[in-house]
């Protein structure tokens, strides 16, 4: 098949690698345009270092690096190998680092990628240069090593080229032609090319780029600085380009590799200096290439005294040559893949660096011809995932910055972002503040860990301490507010989740086809349910709120549910998608006396017959207008209280003055995720996402194969009977084992899973941990085990959910 027409702008390590996939996959009609030379093109492929190390805290970051290390070793030119697999080592010289490591090590093992912890003597032996005395401990990963970036763009083109692409070299993009919402064609200086469909490979230009189509790109382009010494004379004689593995140094934002008898030194440890696409040099002006900006010695000198200090066989040498070197840094420090929401055919690849290239490549293939990606899990990567504020070139500035400051920082799982803060904050955000909110933040949201006054709760109360890490951004009072939760009522600002509105005589039929659930209920009906891909894996979970005829509001998880909706909507104007998350917000009020709470409030019966379980209906707390809706991530009886922005004060005061009398307190974040945990609630993007289905991830009862088609219906028609691997509880009997999530678990000694969700069970008196695991370990009663650091926890499969099987307590 010839595949409908493709312009790919950029024929970096990730455009050629495009190409590539792209062909092999059976489209031939392709033309890759670049404005520089081939294969070094002038961009950050041309001057990247190479060095590759696969250990990420993402699953998919690893398994696009893991792709990418394997198809690069499978790659030579005329014999000259893309690959060097010298291996990967980190040390470490602080004590933290080295408990990082440990975590690290976890990662990758989690990921199911070989990788060694070694003692001092074991790195030196490896890598001889390291000074014994700096060095306290290191992680070694065989398979990481050199990516030979020219080399390997140089390869797929000639495989590329084969299969019928065309290589355009010296071809500057000076347009992208739209017709109708859609691409027709990329203007170059030397003609026209006409294009179904163009992908933006250009990373540092691609902001330019993407603004020919009116889209706003949140990539800035950072310099980094690399340096190479001179010959070194430890290193005289060296007839291998690199024999020993690439290095980090993280503590000091450091990494090295081989160049014969020189070394390669990057640094990350200076300044930001950000640059603006538009004034990236051409390819003609550059004096060495548009990427590569003149080397600022009075930044790099603390990275040398540091290296000397480290390496100390380069005392003896000189730094000859060095460079500013571009790259992108996105607001999340991840990639920026899929289709412009606005104009069909416009997709993007941006932000990968060396490292991800060939797995990105192969990704963005698989979504482009199969229409999603079965291999790897994007939900990450889209470039649909920002809310307009993250788009803003202040908030990308600000973060992309902060992201190169922290790229070998040591982060916690809750360390809240830093300036610009506070950017969204609900309406009862000052009453919050009264209170002694500990904020942490969430899509620029602040939301209450816990709160400060509720410190009273603790006394008398059984409440364990974590271990050191688990006790970062946590305090006793979350266990406190979890027990008062399940003791009195709580009020929970549940403001930040995403609320959409669906309206339309055709949104009935619109939500089925795009729901595993029947949503075509009746009015005041709630429904979970869940949105999925074509092959079956799991897209979102949603709740659908029948408010009208033609009239329903969607509890969704983030602006990928919006696009999706919005790429899905019919073309005859039947059906409107609203996101009225900002105009609205809602109070979580739950706990055995929330009916004493509000039944006096209201001027409607909120009895259990008044209201069933699952059922919603508009009515008035006060002078408050409100939707009421009845559910609880808690697991306890109460109501989820929607109302406009402009009422949510006098909402917030008036349950507040109410809820007192009877012990009421307002509860954070803390206690919400240890609560709904005891009920075994999931948490997508956490706990499952694309790569899970419905019945894996223990969701199958939102699946209706009886109703008629749904996106996803087929697939999981096949894979229904074919489950190979379940989410999985997993409780923990020592009060301070408590773990954070994305842990390895063991049977024995064989890793066989991950952790994905965490939290000690105030009520139950456990650690809860959720994980991944194959499905013939996923029985009652078995014994596993959690790396966690350089411990081992036992853990026990149990049955879920861990608190009120019976839902007694939800439905009472």
């Amino acid at each position: 098949m010839a595949g409908p027409r493709v312009v790919i702008i950029g024929a970096g390590v990730v455009g050629a690698a495009l190409a590539d996939e792209l062909s092999f996959a059976g489209w031939s009609d392709i033309t890759v345009v670049d404005q520089g030379p081939l294969p070094a093109t002038g961009g950050s492929s041309s001057h990247a270092p190479g060095l590759v190390f696969q250990t990420n805290s993402s699953k998919t970051m690893t398994e696009l690096a893991r792709y990418t290390v394997e198809k690069l070793c499978s790659l030579d030119v005329d014999g000259q190998p893309c690959f060097l697999q010298v291996g990967g080592l980190e040390v470490a010289t602080t004590p933290e680092r080295l408990t990082e490591l440990h975590r690290r090590h976890g990662w990758v093992t989690a990921w199911g990628i070989e990788s060694r912890l070694l003692s001092p003597e074991e790195c030196i032996e490896l890598h001889p240069l390291v000074d014994r005395e700096r060095v306290l401990g290191g992680l070694l990963v065989p398979t990481d090593g050199l990516a030979k970036a020219v080399l390997a763009v140089e390869a797929q083109i000639r495989r590329a080229t084969e299969r019928g692409v065309r290589f355009l070299a010296r071809h500057e993009v000076l347009d992208v032609v739209q017709n109708e919402g859609k691409v027709s064609a990329v203007v170059t200086d030397q003609g026209e090319i006409p294009a179904d469909i163009v992908v933006c490979c250009a990373g540092i230009w691609g902001p330019k780029i993407a603004r020919m189509v009116g889209m706003n790109l949140p990539l800035t382009p950072l310099a980094h600085q690399l340096a190479w010494t001179g010959p070194v004379p430890a290193l005289e004689g060296q007839a291998e380009e690199a024999v020993r593995p690439i290095l980090r140094h993280q503590d000091a934002d450091l990494y090295y590799r081989d160049r014969f008898d020189r070394i390669g030194i990057g640094y990350y440890g200076h300044r930001p200096m950000p640059v603006d696409p538009e004034d990236i040099a051409s390819v003609d002006e550059a004096e060495q290439m548009p990427s590569v900006l003149k080397f600022t010695e009075d930044d790099f000198a603390d990275a040398w005294a540091e290296t000397q200090a480290l390496l100390p066989a380069t005392r003896d040498a000189k730094i000859e040559e060095g460079i500013n070197g571009l790259f992108s840094f996105t607001t999340d420090g991840l990639p920026l893949l899929g289709e412009s929401p606005d104009v069909k055919g416009f997709w993007v690849a941006e932000a990968v660096w060396v490292t991800h290239s060939a797995g990105v490549a192969r990704a963005v293939a698989e979504w482009l011809v199969d229409g999603h990606c079965s291999s790897f899990d994007l939900h990450e990567c889209d470039v649909n995932r920002f809310e307009p504020h993250q788009l803003s070139p202040q908030y990308v500035l600000a973060r992309d910055c902060q992201n190169f400051v922290e790229v070998y920082d040591i982060l916690h799982p809750l360390q809240p972002a830093g300036a610009p803060r506070p950017l969204r904050t609900s309406p009862f955000y000052a009453r919050q503040q009264e209170l002694g909110a500990y904020f942490l933040e969430a899509t620029g949201w602040e939301r209450p860990q816990w709160y400060e006054t509720n410190a009273g709760l603790v006394e008398g109360r059984s409440v364990p301490t974590p271990n050191d890490w688990a006790a970062r951004f946590w305090s006793p009072i979350v266990g406190a507010e979890a027990q008062t939760t399940r003791e009195t009522v709580a009020m929970y600002d549940m403001t930040a989740l995403k609320r959409l509105e669906v309206t339309g005589r055709g949104a009935a039929a619109f939500l089925q086809r795009l729901s595993t659930g029947n949503v075509d209920k009746s009015v005041g009906s709630v429904t979970y349910t869940l949105l999925l891909d074509e092959d079956g894996g799991i897209r979102s979970d949603i709740t659908v709120a029948r408010l009208g005829r033609d009239h329903f509001q969607v509890g969704a998880n983030g602006n990928l549910d919006l696009d999706w909706f919005g790429r899905h909507l019919p073309a005859d104007g039947s059906v409107q998608v609203r996101d009225i998350t900002a105009g609205t917000c809602c109070i979580g009020l739950w706990g055995p006396l929330a009916r004493e709470v509000l039944q006096p409030l209201a001027d409607s019966d909120f009895s259990n017959d008044g209201l069933k379980y699952f059922r919603a209906k508009r009515a008035h707390i006060g002078s408050v207008p409100v939707t009421a809706m009845r559910l609880s991530y808690v697991g306890e009886r109460g109501w989820e209280l929607y109302t406009t922005a402009d009422m949510g004060v006098k909402l917030w005061d008036t349950l507040w003055q109410a809820a007192q009398p009877l012990g009421g307190i307002a509860a954070g974040r803390g206690a919400f995720n240890s609560l709904r945990l005891e009920k075994g609630y999931r948490s997508f993007g956490t706990d499952m996402t694309y790569e899970h289905d419905p019945y894996e991830a223990g969701v199958g009862f939102a699946v209706k194969l009886d109703k008629d088609d749904f996106i996803g219906k087929a697939a999981l028609e096949r894979r229904k009977t074919d489950v190979r691997r379940r989410l999985t509880c997993l409780t923990i009997d020592d009060p301070q084992a408590v773990v954070m999530g994305k842990e390895p678990v063991y049977d024995g000694d064989r890793p066989v899973g991950y952790v994905t969700s965490a939290a000690y069970g105030y009520t139950i008196g456990k650690g809860i941990a959720y994980a991944w695991l194959p499905a013939e370990l996923a029985t009652t009663g078995r014994t596993v085990h959690i790396g966690y650091f350089d411990r081992r926890i036992e853990a026990v499969v149990a049955d879920e959910p861990l608190f009120d099987p019976s839902m007694s307590r939800l439905r009472g």
